[in-house]
């Protein structure tokens, strides 16, 4: 063989221009050892002996597979992809892929489940290849982003390829062309969103809106053709987003569709346009401006588009669409300069200075300018910037700026969605995943990623704040404002009722009030001038809640509670985010503005400048108490510094969910964290006041077991607490040592009733937590406080199956460490006690029916309720984990937690993603409505700022497609429910 032969059999054709750092060097050895004796067990010696190597190759996938684990374990279980980068370029064999998958619809033998078999295989390796190249630096992201958006046009058009040659064969359709379907189908599939302007990430759904023409050639019955549609579309759903043992394509979404909420899956052409023209909102507007025919009948799919540009580009300058389009981006989390941006956890799309910002950026100005100008009219981002900047409308710098940003930023979410191929935006909360990320990305470590994409994100907020927010012209040009005298200014009426006041003489009633210094915080000559120049902008930032007079009213409550209020007026006036969030909660927020009013010194938590950049961890909110409670304190005192602490830190966790800083399960976890804390500091209080009268037992301890939501780190604003108090002491203990001695059983007891007046009882400053102790053994009928012993007995003897249900949720919060121990050893082996499956998942089956038939939902909204709700979803996890059906690893309580690691035996990976992605929204919707609103959501009565606020949640666009979804949801959970629990039975 000659040289250049040898040398070309073992030349590997990925050339890494980026050089990686793994975060343990030994470890990423072995990783790359372990997928070379993969490689020899398939025979593949080249590819073995090229990873027993050393070289930049080598170096390069070594940090590649300890990086990312889903890499790794795509490498271990298919190493030869990686033996293909011998013959082929990663290009060459993209390109291969690609033609592999047009014609997989054409094999004469195919069937659904092996097109989807076929499909996954393709899907997978191309994935693989495509990570790898953007790693190594290959690939541009632009080009990677591209790539990716090709796999999914190909993927979905062999599926629809394959659906209409099978309608056709069953005499469904008549195809002109059978060896190529899709001509003059008249099946219209079009990519939306990032599908649509060929900027997919890694781990994208795609989102498609999917219409057809009655009168197609193809079409046998026009009158069956919606149901025809409709249910060829939910094949195609089904073949591209099912789990199956090869995994799945592309997870895909169909919420863009005109009205989801009660339109089919597929809809005629007439009905879309009529539906535009007549009912058309501005975001769908935005949305159709990325719109592209992706599969099916694309001539159709471009002629429909065509038809629909007279509703996508207003001939006029349409400046009044402006704010409407802003509303998509749900502005609530972008409170800007209110102090530094947070690396861990954010959001690098949602975030604020994130990608999505960029997208509004763009596709404002298009929508504005578009009519007139049709090369305004791209799908693609930064293309667009550069014709936005030719065109004069942004400047060469914000271009370039934009740019630059636009194409990091998109590097850095592909690179946390490549660590375990998730659909997260979410950087790592934790030092060693930022670590991770940072090392992807080329960095040398977490702190200069951190500066690199902080600088990044504040220069794309900048650009976006120069847009959208002239905070210093807020006080001027928005007409006249005169509220002196006592006769109301008719011009000012009319500017109020601009703003959006419907009372406005009544608004002008309690401006006057202000004016006139009838409260304290405006006594002073200088608060009035302050509050004076503050008031326009007030009133436009109240004005943009869209309930504007119950926002100001509100405000007025507030303020006559300050006890000052010069430094509260300077800041505001300074300070437009704070304003702005102030605004929010006054007019979206009403349970959060009563605190306020009620207590506002929980206001001056909001005047820290490192609020929304510090997470409320364990650690953090310990720090504080211990600094809150220092020094000697009476008893009393304690007690109501507790509420104190508790009420503001519970506000300020609320503002930061609220302003979108962290994201409601972290939220669910620091209500808990804080309500561990200061619960376990009341026990610790009541304890020592307690031994003052009545001394100690002999050996006497006591552990709280956290239930119900706090066990499960898921409490909300508003929740209750469940507990138990256990306690032991030496066997043969007598009486308290003391001057009112007490015996054991008595003396704890009386203690825990102490304790719970000591958390629920009403002071001066309130409640601490409204406590309820009915789960311990025999509820309300046993005694408060329980023995372990006791206790023991009564898990292992008599409890029933819906106390081991609740008993899964339990965690030690409080008390002595050992017998805390103890607590949670026992409650980890009465849990794992072998149980009869089939006879648990019926009584849990017949619980939730009782309980369904004894407490129906009111509406929709009542998500713990409804078929499919809260209800479901816990009971799943809590069958699982008390029939060992949770894979193996430390004990978890969270619902979220159990349910992402059912064992695949118990639920396919479909049904889990679908299970975990049904209880995030979940969880989102309740947290924001529990921390907003004091009684139920009353659907017709929602304050608008509300309905935003839980649109940025579900990252929606609309409240017609959220409630869509969200019934659309609770159906897919109450068919698992009945898969799992029912054994496929409604």
């Amino acid at each position: 063989m000659s040289a250049v032969a040898k040398r070309a059999e073992v030349e590997w054709l990925l050339k890494p221009a980026a050089r990686l750092a793994p975060l343990d060097e030994s470890h990423a050895r072995q990783e790359l050892a372990e997928i070379a004796s993969a490689a020899r067990e398939e025979g593949l010696a080249r590819l073995a002996k090229f990873l027993a190597g050393k070289g930049e190759g080598q170096d390069f996938l070594a940090a590649v597979f300890d990086l990312s684990p889903f890499l790794r374990d795509t490498a271990r279980r298919r190493p030869r992809i990686l033996d293909g980068l011998f013959d082929q370029t990663v290009e060459a064999r993209l390109k291969a892929i690609g033609a592999a998958i047009d014609r997989a619809h054409l094999a004469e033998t195919i069937s659904e489940s092996g097109l989807m078999m076929e499909l996954r295989q393709w899907k997978a390796e191309a994935h693989f290849l495509i990570a790898l190249a953007d790693l190594a630096g290959e690939a541009e992201t632009a080009l990677t982003v591209r790539r990716l958006s090709d796999l999914a046009d190909a993927c979905a058009r062999a599926a629809v390829d394959f659906l209409l040659r099978d309608a056709h064969g069953q005499g469904k359709l008549r195809l002109p062309d059978l060896d190529n379907p899709s001509r003059q189908s008249g099946w219209i599939l079009l990519g939306m969103g990032k599908l649509g302007a060929h900027e997919l990430n890694f781990s994208s759904d795609i989102d498609l809106v999917v219409f057809f023409d009655p009168e197609g050639p193809a079409i046998v019955d026009p009158l069956d053709a919606t149901e025809l549609f409709s249910r060829l579309t939910r094949r195609l759903v089904r073949i591209l987003q099912d789990r199956t043992e090869h995994g799945y394509v592309f997870r895909t979404d169909l919420r863009l569709r005109p009205d989801p909420g009660s339109t089919p899956l597929a809809i005629p052409v007439e009905a879309a346009l009529r539906y535009y023209e007549a009912r058309g909102q501005n975001w769908e507007r935005a949305a159709m401006i990325k719109a592209r025919p992706v599969a099916g009948d694309l001539a159709a799919g471009a002629a429909f588009l065509k038809e629909l540009q007279p509703y996508i580009w207003r001939k006029y300058m349409d400046y009044a669409a402006i704010a409407d389009v802003h509303s998509i981006k749900r502005q609530i989390h972008a409170h800007k300069g209110h102090g530094e941006i947070a690396v861990k956890g954010h959001n690098v799309k949602l975030g604020r200075g994130g990608i999505r910002e960029i997208e509004f950026f763009v596709q404002t100005q298009q929508l504005i300018a578009g009519g007139r100008f049709p090369e305004l009219r791209g799908r693609e981002t930064v293309p667009m910037l550069g014709q936005l900047a030719a065109r004069g409308w942004i400047t060469a710098d914000a271009r370039d700026a934009l740019a630059r940003q636009y194409w990091f930023l998109r590097r850095v979410e592909h690179a946390v969605q490549m660590v375990a191929d998730e659909q997260t935006h979410t950087l790592p909360d934790d030092d060693e995943g930022l670590e991770r990320i940072a090392r992807m990305l080329g960095f040398a470590d977490a702190a200069a990623f951190s500066m690199a994409f902080r600088a990044s994100l504040q220069q794309v907020e900048r650009h976006y704040a120069a847009l959208f927010e002239t905070a210093p012209e807020l006080s001027t040009g928005i007409g006249n404002l005169v509220f002196t005298g006592d006769v109301d200014d008719p011009d000012t009426l009319q500017t109020l009722h601009g703003l959006g006041f419907q009372r406005p003489s009544d608004i002008c009633r309690v401006i006057r009030g202000w004016h006139f210094g009838r409260y304290r915080v405006t006594q002073s000559a200088e608060a009035r001038e302050r509050l004076t120049e503050l008031t326009p902008a007030l009133l436009r930032s109240f004005g943009q809640t869209r309930r504007a007079d119950e926002a100001l009213l509100r405000f007025d409550e507030f303020l006559a509670g300050l006890p000052a209020g010069i430094q509260l007026f300077s800041l505001l006036q300074s300070n437009p985010a704070l304003l702005k969030l102030l605004a929010t909660i006054m007019g979206a927020a009403p349970r959060l503005a009563a605190i306020i009013t009620r207590r506002p010194h929980v206001f001056d938590g909001l005047l820290d400048p490192a609020l929304l950049t510090e997470l409320p961890d364990r650690a953090y909110l310990s720090g504080r108490l211990s600094a809150f409670l220092e020094g000697d304190r009476a008893y009393e005192d304690v007690l109501d510094r507790l509420r104190i602490f508790a009420s503001e830190q519970k506000f300020l966790i609320g503002v930061r969910l609220l302003a979108g800083s962290i994201d409601p399960a972290r939220a669910g976890r620091a209500f808990s964290d804080l309500a561990d804390l200061t619960i376990g500091a009341a026990l610790q209080a009541v304890t020592a006041e307690f031994a003052a009268r009545h001394g100690t037992i002999a050996g006497g301890v006591v552990s709280l077991l956290g239930m119900g939501k706090l066990g499960s780190r898921e409490l909300t604003a508003g929740s209750d607490v469940d507990l138990i108090l256990l306690y032991d002491h030496e066997p043969d203990a007598e009486d308290s040592y003391g001057d009112k001695p007490l015996a054991p059983s008595h003396y704890y007891t009386r203690m825990t009733q102490r304790l719970i007046s000591a958390v629920s009882a009403p002071t001066a400053e309130g409640v601490l937590y409204e406590l309820d102790l009915r789960l311990r053994p025999s509820g309300n009928k046993g005694p408060v406080a329980t023995h372990i012993d006791a206790f023991k007995k009564y898990q292992r003897q008599e409890a029933w199956t819906w106390e081991h249900m609740a008993l899964s949720r339990a965690r030690a919060i409080a008390g002595d460490a050992s017998l805390c121990g103890e607590v949670e050893a026992e409650v980890a082996a009465v849990l794992g006690q072998p149980r009869d499956a089939a006879k648990v998942m019926s009584e849990a089956a017949d619980m939730r029916a009782m309980i369904e038939a004894e407490k129906p939902p009111r509406d929709l909204w009542d998500i713990k309720l409804i078929p499919g709700g809260l209800i479901d979803l816990e009971f799943i996890a809590q069958v699982a984990a008390i029939t060992a059906q949770v894979e193996a690893g430390p004990r978890v309580t969270g619902t979220a937690e159990i349910l992402s690691r059912l064992a695949p035996g118990f639920a396919e990976a479909g049904v889990r993603q679908e299970l975990a992605d049904a209880y995030a929204l979940y969880l989102g919707l309740t947290q924001m409505t529990r921390l907003c609103l004091t009684g139920a959501f009353e659907r017709d009565d929602v304050p608008p700022g509300l309905s935003d606020l839980l649109l940025a949640v579900a990252d929606l666009p609309d409240f017609g497609v959220l409630e869509a979804h969200l019934k659309e949801t609770s159906r897919k959970v109450r068919k698992d429910f009945n898969l799992l629990l029912r054994a496929g039975r409604p």
